[in-house]
């Protein structure tokens, strides 16, 4: 599928004008950056990695009928979304303390939390993203008082459907970060999950040895970050255990 002209370009990822009115192409770059992209690399099949994994995350919330701008995978690299009007926040939801969280608060890394905690950020990499109130969410007009219920409340489901998932397959999820979107359909507005849900996203834990299995793995120098990605993806189902000759292949 052919791409339009590019309308915007992150750390991980990059947008197309998509084929259809109201379409984009999201391309997942093999670009790994850490502390506000201070800390760069280029890995080859991180993109695919992720794509892949987005899809699987994505295509289980539309099954359990949460909305998000995802269409279908397009390729190894690609995939087709709505186009949407991002809110400038990122929303963050937390089960175990760990980075930031246990630096601002004292708290040893590893540690459970009460019950999710449900944060949001401004996303502005010029300011480091600084975390924010519901007060400076609605005098600075980010968000309406119903949105940021309605974002709490796709939080929550996100959590719920993923911390299942995960522990399913031998893994905790320790916390992550998500973004919506205003979807516009005639006078009707809704928001939407947007963006990606992947390990570059999420922080995942092993359950039995709290090996990190997410972008930590990078950030601390841990080993190796495709490799720690493929391992979600194998237990997962989505590639083939050990190498094996079964199971789908990243095909272009």
């Amino acid at each position: 599928m052919a791409r339009g002209k590019k309308i915007y370009e992150g750390k991980a990822k990059t947008l197309y004008e998509g084929p259809e009115p109201g379409t984009i192409i999201q391309y997942f770059k093999d670009d790994a950056t850490a502390f506000n992209a201070v800390k760069k690399d280029t890995l080859d099949g991180k993109g695919a990695l992720n794509n892949l994994l987005c899809e699987h995350f994505m295509l289980g919330l539309n099954t359990i009928g949460l909305p998000t701008h995802f269409i279908r995978r397009l390729n190894v690299r690609e995939q087709l979304v709505h186009k949407v009007e991002i809110v400038p926040l990122e929303i963050i939801v937390r089960n175990v303390a760990a980075g930031s969280f246990s630096k601002m608060f004292n708290i040893e890394e590893g540690t459970p939390l009460p019950r999710p905690i449900v944060e949001f950020c401004l996303k502005d990499d010029s300011l480091g993203d600084p975390l924010v109130s519901e007060e400076h969410i609605l005098a600075m007009n980010w968000a309406s008082s119903n949105e940021i219920d309605d974002m709490r409340e796709i939080a929550l489901r996100v959590n719920d459907f993923l911390a299942g998932l995960m522990y399913g397959i031998g893994i905790k999820l320790v916390d992550f970060k998500i973004e919506v979107g205003r979807q516009f359909e005639d006078d009707l507005q809704r928001l939407i999950l947007a963006d990606e849900i992947s390990p570059d996203s999420c922080r995942l834990w092993d359950v039995e040895t709290n090996q990190k299995l997410d972008k930590d793995v990078f950030r601390r120098d841990l080993g190796s970050l495709t490799d720690a990605y493929s391992e979600v993806a194998r237990r997962l189902g989505i590639l083939p255990k050990n190498g094996g000759s079964t199971g789908p292949k990243l095909v272009e």
